[in-house]
């Protein structure tokens, strides 16, 4: 029997929600339906400590294991460079024509430029993008921002189906005339919620082995340390909230280029000593199983998988008002959504919550109720669905 070739190209794949996307995603697919091929960069722009390159190698055990093929294009890197994407766009080509896979899935945008271009050259039957959230804001100058939405424009004309991942970012899509609706399906991130439903943590022994003083609050984040999460933001709230709280300790659950300039930014706030910077780890759902409050103060956000994974384990969550968010968090329900870059409204929805446990327990419960509908299994399902409705549409048969 012919099995259905699909292949997914992602520029990074590293620990990020892209990558975890694409990762249960590829790994979900029945592998007696489908023939699956994974495309993919060196990720060297992420700067993966120890722990996270080994927590990737593990998934890409996984991947082999589950009869995935892999293959690795050095020049497929995030930044633009007019050789690096030549040669990478030569060599999809090269890939597509030899494999013919049915479909091609591109995901993140430098990714699903060269991929979906190369597909189209190619002559693939259907072309699928998720852009895991996008660039039209928070990201580039006027200039750049522009150029990359009517590239976007151009290569939505040759694409089947636009996967977004929140009807937001689907709205954000379409705001900017990206694509005509009929385009674009809305399929959540899956996130894999056994370990966070079932975590089992002695929240005493964690707080002790993370050196956080007992009886303290914890207002905790999870994220790579980049700009456009809004990590700094969170830091000046923390100057502002432990001026009448001084009972609570900031965790900041990530690596990144902005390591450095944030731990300085706690020390000039006069915070050093209550900020926590614990880089990346693999036993995240332990750790945020300590927090009290979950914060992402982003600029920009595609969905917030990391969201998810806080409610799962019955957080209540402060959050910027922008992106993909609001699809997660209802106000004042599982949480608070906050005006971006708005510190002062940080300040106040985190100390409200600190201030009123009961509050805390019944927004936790009520985002743990949410969290169900965002299983990877449920977004595995709705893929395969749209992929056999596509294949229906070009007349092809498998």
């Amino acid at each position: 029997m012919e099995k259905i070739k699909v292949a997914h190209i992602i520029t990074r794949f590293d620990k990020g929600g892209s990558s975890e996307n694409t990762f249960l995603t590829v790994v979900g697919l029945d592998k007696e339906k489908y023939d699956v091929i994974l495309i993919k960069g060196l990720s060297l722009e992420s700067e993966m400590g120890v722990r996270e390159a080994r927590s990737v190698k593990d998934n890409l055990t996984e991947v082999e294991r589950c009869r995935i093929r892999t293959l690795t294009i050095p020049e497929l890197v995030r930044k633009i460079s007019l050789l690096h994407d030549l040669k990478t766009f030569i060599s999809l080509i090269k890939i597509f024509l030899k494999e013919k896979p049915h479909i091609v899935h591109t995901h993140t945008s430098k990714a699903g430029i060269l991929g979906r271009w190369a597909a189209f050259f190619a002559l693939i039957p259907v072309i699928v993008h998720t852009p895991h959230g996008h660039v039209f804001w928070g990201y580039f100058g006027r200039c750049k921002t522009t150029f990359y939405i009517i590239l976007e424009k151009l290569t939505a004309c040759i694409t089947d189906k636009i996967i977004a991942l929140t009807q937001q970012e689907k709205n954000d899509h379409l705001h900017f005339r990206i694509a005509p609706e009929d385009r674009f399906s809305v399929v959540h991130s899956g996130v894999d919620l056994d370990k966070f439903f079932n975590t089992s943590v002695n929240p005493a022994a964690m707080k002790k082995r993370l050196e956080i003083p007992e009886g303290n609050l914890v207002v905790g984040t999870v994220g790579r340390l980049t700009p456009i999460k809004g990590h700094r933001y969170l830091i000046e709230a923390a100057g502002k909230n432990l001026d009448v709280r001084p009972d609570t300790t900031f965790v900041f659950l990530g690596d990144g280029e902005l390591l450095g300039e944030l731990k300085n930014m706690a020390t000039k706030l006069g915070v050093k000593e209550n900020v926590k910077f614990l880089g990346w780890r693999d036993d995240v759902a332990e750790v945020m199983s300590v927090f009290d409050i979950f914060v992402l103060p982003s600029l920009n956000e595609g969905m917030g998988r990391v969201l998810v994974e806080a409610m799962a384990l019955g957080k209540p969550v402060v959050a910027s008002d922008v992106g993909g968010i609001p699809d997660l968090v209802v106000d004042c329900k599982n949480g608070y959504l906050v005006p971006v870059g708005d510190v002062e409204t940080l300040v106040a929805k985190i100390k409200e919550l600190l201030d009123d446990p009961g509050k805390m327990e019944e927004m936790g419960k009520c985002g743990k109720k949410i969290a169900v509908d965002y299983s990877a299994n449920a977004m595995v399902q709705k893929i395969d669905q749209l992929y056999h409705e596509l294949l229906r549409g070009k007349d092809i048969t498998i």
